[in-house]
């Protein structure tokens, strides 16, 4: 059986390009099932193909080599705004595969070409899959990191004074936003006192205690004091039990008593209705 020299590939769908390419649109059509327009499908396609025909053009029937480095930039491309849509990684990789069923109707590739495509074709699918994959994780990385920043918010409550109301577990990348996100909104506001209120953390253990630590201590090395609030009955048990130290660190059993005590260490007694 005589191989088919790649550049002679290249002329073959060249040459069948409409033929090819109309099999191609109408089967990936109907397995997405109007999820993409059609026109949006043929573009995309158009580029796929041309830039599959410039590879073979340039002598390689192999995916990883730099003949198709544009092939592989366009499938990335699709597959990133694939998964930013929605669409499922089947729905993603058959789009590409739906290509065989165009080259299935190519009666002038035989023997080792049509073989040389198909493996080609499968190549550009599992790549496209890929793709796909490490677009998905990098979305969902992404959102983590959104929600992580939404479910610690820093308040301005008085003048020159804030709080982090903290709800569910912290760990140290919270931690870390925390205290970026405090020492941020320190300095836009020029406030001297930080309120953490833990009243919406299930559970305080030592490794807990260890990033509220942190957290207070960056805070005073940007000049502010800090009081630690929402400390029920449970969590002061717990804290006993486990011994630990919190130091000089101030703690209050409610944001309320908190906010009191950052009134009065301010000489903001007549926010408070009383004399001096």
């Amino acid at each position: 059986m005589t191989t088919v020299a790649p550049d002679a590939l290249a002329s073959t769908l060249r040459d069948n390009a409409e033929a090819v390419r109309a099999v191609w649109l109408d089967t990936a059509a109907a397995e997405l099932r109007g999820r993409t327009s059609r026109g949006e499908l043929e573009r995309e396609q158009s580029d796929i193909y041309e830039a599959l025909v410039d590879g073979l053009d340039a002598g390689s029937v192999a995916l990883d080599t730099p003949a198709f480095d544009q092939l592989r930039g366009i499938l990335a491309d699709v597959s990133s705004a694939r998964a930013r849509l929605g669409f499922t990684p089947r729905e993603t990789a058959v789009a590409v595969f739906a290509l065989k069923e165009g080259l299935y109707s190519l009666g002038a590739v035989r023997g080792d070409g049509i073989s040389a495509l198909l493996r080609l074709v499968d190549d550009l699918g599992l790549f496209t899959f890929e793709s796909f994959a490490a677009a998905r994780e990098a979305i969902i990385s992404e959102q983590a990191e959104q929600l992580l920043e939404l479910s610690t918010p820093v308040v301005k409550i008085w003048d020159g004074i804030v709080a982090v109301p903290l709800v569910g577990t912290l760990d140290s990348a919270r931690t870390q936003v925390v205290m970026e996100k405090l020492l941020n909104t320190l300095v836009e506001t020029g406030s001297e006192h930080a309120i953490i209120d833990i009243t919406g953390v299930p559970a305080v253990d030592t490794q807990v205690a260890q990033h509220l630590l942190k957290t207070v201590v960056a805070a005073r090395l940007m000049g502010a004091e800090c009081t630690i609030s929402g400390i029920r009955p449970q969590i002061a048990q717990t804290i006993v039990a486990l011994g630990i130290e919190f130091g000089d660190i101030t703690t209050r059993a409610s944001l309320a008593d908190a906010l009191v005590d950052a009134l009065r260490s301010g000489n903001r007694t007549a926010a408070l209705g009383t004399s001096a």
